[in-house]
């Protein structure tokens, strides 16, 4: 059984922060450990998931999709009808429900799509704590719907201008806040990074949708033959897999993005020898870095993807061969999410579209009695804005130009 509390996976991970955030992490070390050996903190998060997240959420078996290509029975865990519209509402119910415990008033978190911001922003909401999110002006554009969520939710956006204004950035931001102000502020971090004991929290309060999977596939009387997830940070691959990590099977794969194409330099893929070891953040792991070791720029067609770095835990997995990991590109990803929609009426993220792309490349090599499960991480509701640019750009640009003459 994976042990609740790591320092290190490997050589990655460790906490790599100036002394002002030791005091800070020790705390939430501490406080973090505390709860998940008390039965009240447990009742809370049980009753938190039923009434407010609405879990369990729906196994669906992909039928249409399945006959059309052949081969594997594809099954989608529909994390994207979790309230709010993705995985990320289980961990920012989690981390705040700490936050309050340790008497935090305020939130602050990153975030790059804005899924981590609007459950962070719902959740603050309904628990009554002040909320701050940190995103980059990039991503601000290009997933204003967020922004709108967020805001309506009564938290505060701060745009982040400097360097790439992506995640990355918005990631530094929210760190410097939290070093002046930890005394009465939780930094609730939305993925499987940061200094420890974040990896952990993160995969314990996302273990939930890999356990609920589990049990869905036993009550089928289904094996699996592979887990397939969109791999960023990583808070939704490590969760998917947390019930198998300790197992040879099944096959657990992480689907990092290609971007344009690795020739190209624009993507967002850290492994399979494109990462170079590096302490980023806070914390050690495989990082896009250019010669010097500066961080590079990075790409892809979706914000929750576009990131430099991988979770310790994961790239762990990944050296050791417990995880594998494939790449795709920007075009496949989008025909994915194209053909999940005309087959079985489910719109992906465009994140999650990465691993239902892997998941269609993989499912007619294997038999047709084999098993293969894709997380939906989220729903594809967010990316408005880009896949209509993507998929129908004329008919977009019209829309568009008739909103404005109306204004």
């Amino acid at each position: 059984m994976q042990s609740r509390y790591n320092d290190y996976f490997g050589e990655f991970g460790g906490r790599y922060v100036a002394e002002v955030l030791r005091g800070p992490l020790d705390e939430l070390q501490h406080e973090f450990c505390a709860a998940f050996d008390d039965p009240e903190f447990h009742a809370d998060l049980e009753r938190v998931r039923d009434q407010f997240i609405g879990r369990p959420t729906p196994l669906l078996h992909a039928v249409n999709t399945s006959t059309e290509l052949g081969g594997a029975q594809i099954y989608v865990k529909l994390e994207g009808l979790a309230n709010t519209g993705a995985h990320k509402i289980n961990n920012a119910v989690g981390q705040a429900l700490l936050a309050k415990r340790m008497g935090k008033r305020r939130v602050i978190a990153e975030t790059g799509a804005g899924q981590h911001g609007v459950a962070t922003a719902a959740v603050c909401a309904t628990l009554g704590l002040e909320c701050t999110v940190y995103m980059g002006e990039v991503d601000r554009r290009r997933q204003r719907p967020n922004v709108f969520w967020m805001e309506l939710y009564g938290a505060q956006v701060v745009p982040v201008r400097s360097g790439a204004q992506t995640l990355k950035d918005a990631v530094n931001e929210a760190l410097r806040d939290w070093a002046a102000s930890f005394a009465d502020t939780h930094y609730l971090i939305g993925s499987a990074l940061g200094p420890s004991p974040f990896p952990d929290m993160v995969r314990e309060f996302q273990a939930v949708v890999g356990r609920e999977t589990q049990q869905q596939l036993a009550e089928h009387g289904l094996t699996p033959a592979a887990l397939i997830a969109c791999v960023g940070g990583g808070s939704n691959a490590i969760g998917f897999f947390e019930p198998y990590l300790e197992s040879e099977t099944p096959r657990l794969i992480g689907v990092e993005a290609g971007g344009r194409g690795i020739e190209t330099g624009a993507h967002a893929a850290r492994m399979l020898g494109l990462g170079r070891t590096g302490i980023l953040q806070g914390y050690k792991s495989k990082f896009l870095l250019s010669e010097d070791g500066q961080v590079a720029a990075t790409h892809s067609v979706s914000a929750g993807l576009d990131y430099p770095g991988i979770g310790p835990q994961l790239a762990h997995l990944g050296e050791s061969g417990r995880v594998e990991f494939r790449r795709a590109a920007d075009a496949q990803a989008l025909e994915a999410l194209r053909a999940f929609a005309r087959n079985e009426g489910v719109i992906f993220a465009l994140e999650s579209a990465h691993a239902a792309a892997a998941a269609m490349e993989l499912a007619p090599q294997l038999p047709s009695e084999s098993v293969i499960v894709v997380n939906m991480s989220g729903r594809g509701d967010k990316d408005l804005f880009i896949t209509a640019r993507e998929l129908a750009p004329e008919a977009w640009k019209t829309f568009l130009s008739e909103e404005e003459a109306s204004l």
